[in-house]
């Protein structure tokens, strides 16, 4: 494993277009030979966009691996590149919100998605603007203290997803935390809603902190853009009337939120995660399951 991040470090050496374009020729490689993520991968897609053409859908998902293909090489450049080569590659949109938010002395809460930009993007505007950044421990140990080292190295502070109490702290001090809750939870603080008219369990922390804080939430979002001329990283403006204290509809609201930013670049969302699992107490079947009717591609 360090040899293959020893390797990766290396490549971060490379012209960045020449990285994109070999991490793509990487996803093609792996759209081929990665047979149970690209199942995963065709299923989310089928259930999200069922109005789209078949082969449209077939389509999306080998994009989807051509970006994340994309993914294994910029995230390292975004770790161990510097500034002066990574910051021509951000066009930022909206950053006054989040300043001016900041302003208002109750920290921000930073609204992000698993795309498969997050890393090299959250590195763009750390010059712009410092912060915290949450994160989920990995079980891969070299992969754990790559990710959490390198999160340590640029931001604020590092978070533990799991460690309310801190989040809670790094509001009170008045800092930006960015936050991703757009994955499968199978915690008690789940809430079932649709994303893109699916049931999915998903955590309604954030109206929850909000709450409890006085934080504003602020949407950011960003995706690679499509002439490989760099990334185009957008802020919203504050979530209006949030939370509503209805732990449904507020989770609601986040999602269709996501939605919206997916759908400005869907291959570019983390599609190989199992969104719809964790369904089972609630008597909702695994989609991924054999003979669940979502069989592999081929």
């Amino acid at each position: 494993m360090w040899l293959g991040v020893g390797m990766l470090w290396m490549a971060t050496r490379l012209p960045w277009r020449l990285q994109i374009r070999m991490g793509e020729l990487f996803g093609d490689v792996a759209w081929l030979l990665a047979r149970h993520r690209r199942h995963v991968a065709q299923v989310n897609i089928d259930l999200c966009f069922p109005d789209r053409d078949p082969a449209e859908r077939r389509r999306l998902v080998r994009e989807h691996f051509r970006a994340m293909g994309a993914a294994l090489f910029e995230t390292p450049f975004g770790w161990w590149a510097d500034d002066s080569r990574l910051q021509p590659l951000a066009h930022i949109e909206g950053l006054e919100h989040l300043k001016a938010a900041l302003a208002r002395g109750k920290g921000v809460l930073l609204l992000s998605a698993h795309f498969t930009t997050l890393e090299i993007t959250g590195r763009l505007l750390v010059p712009h603007q410092p912060f915290a950044a949450m994160y989920r421990p990995h079980e891969n140990p070299v992969l754990e203290y790559c990710f959490r080292r390198n999160r340590e190295r640029h931001c604020l502070r590092a978070v533990r997803r799991d460690k309310v109490k801190d989040v809670i702290r790094a509001l009170r001090d008045n800092l930006v935390v960015w936050y991703a809750p757009d994955q499968a939870y199978k915690a008690r603080n789940s809430t079932i809603v649709p994303f893109f008219g699916v049931p999915a369990a998903t955590n309604n922390a954030t109206a929850r902190l909000a709450k409890v804080s006085g934080a504003p939430v602020i949407p950011f979002f960003s995706h690679r853009l499509p002439d490989r001329s760099g990334y185009r990283l957008v802020i919203g403006e504050p979530l209006e009337g949030f939370p509503v204290d209805d732990p449904e509809a507020d989770t609601r609201r986040i999602n269709a939120v996501i939605e919206q930013a997916v759908l400005q670049a869907p291959a570019q969302y983390f599609w190989t995660h199992r969104r719809f699992k964790y369904k089972r107490r609630w008597g909702i079947p695994d989609p991924y399951a054999k003979g669940s009717g979502n069989q592999p591609t081929r």
